[in-house]
């Protein structure tokens, strides 16, 4: 039960900390309204960086992530019979943080007309739209996510506190040099979740919630996660 209960709790933080910058940059209104890509990018190492500490603490492996749970259960370095614990654990937490951004920033969604900026705070969407090429930025993103992770860490199975904070930096220099194509997700729980809130909520003037692109930031990134595991592994 830690595990659940560290695993939400933490993916709650990352979105609500990540989904709440983007927020805050987009909305109107806001005190933050057009601060930029920079800051949007900071927030979500800062996201991170809380929601890995706190995950730890708690029970948790700081892994917030199902394509991270997978790599690890795959290459037998996490056991595979808690990948569905905490999968389960990280995409109710990315919905119940992406719920607590819609409460916190309510007034400003009403005051928004942009439709796409509005599903933006939930979930992620090509600049182009090219599947393959989208594909593919996703999964360098991940591989990179999930091989430095590895190189920072102590232990193949869980995120040691003291790594939070170069995760979170990893994290951060993703942002600045791979996430202009696709926003990043890097994590399946993080676009899915929260697009399911999206498609729940009842978001003053929102849009469709873009079913058709959602398999990229899913698929992806469990794929550049799994190859980066087994290289490291291998080398």
């Amino acid at each position: 039960m830690s595990a659940f209960t560290g695993e939400f709790i933490g993916t709650a933080l990352l979105i609500l900390f990540g989904g709440g910058v983007v927020a805050n940059v987009v909305l109107n209104k806001t005190n933050g309204q057009n601060s930029g890509w920079i800051v949007i990018t900071f927030g979500w190492a800062m996201a991170v960086f809380i929601g890995v500490f706190t995950s730890l603490k708690l029970g948790g492996s700081g892994h917030l992530n199902p394509a991270v749970t997978i790599a690890l259960a795959v290459t037998g370095k996490f056991s595979s019979t808690l990948v569905l614990t905490y999968i389960l654990a990280q995409l109710a937490g990315a919905f119940t943080g992406a719920v607590l951004v819609w409460l916190t920033y309510h007034t400003h969604f009403d005051a928004s007309s942009d439709a796409d900026l509005k599903k933006a705070i939930f979930c992620t969407a090509p600049g182009i739209r090219n599947p393959l090429n989208n594909f593919f930025t996703e999964f360098i993103g991940t591989f990179v996510l999930m091989f430095g992770a590895l190189s920072f860490t102590d232990s193949a199975s869980s995120l040691g506190t003291l790594n939070a904070l170069p995760v979170s930096l990893l994290v951060l220099g993703i942002g600045l040099s791979l996430g202009g194509p696709t926003g990043y997700a890097i994590n399946p729980a993080r676009d899915l979740g929260p697009r399911i809130a999206h498609f729940l909520l009842p978001i003053k003037g929102k849009r469709d919630s873009d079913w058709g692109y959602s398999w990229v930031p899913i698929m992806a990134p469990v794929a550049g996660a799994a190859l980066a595991a087994w290289l490291f592994m291998l080398i």
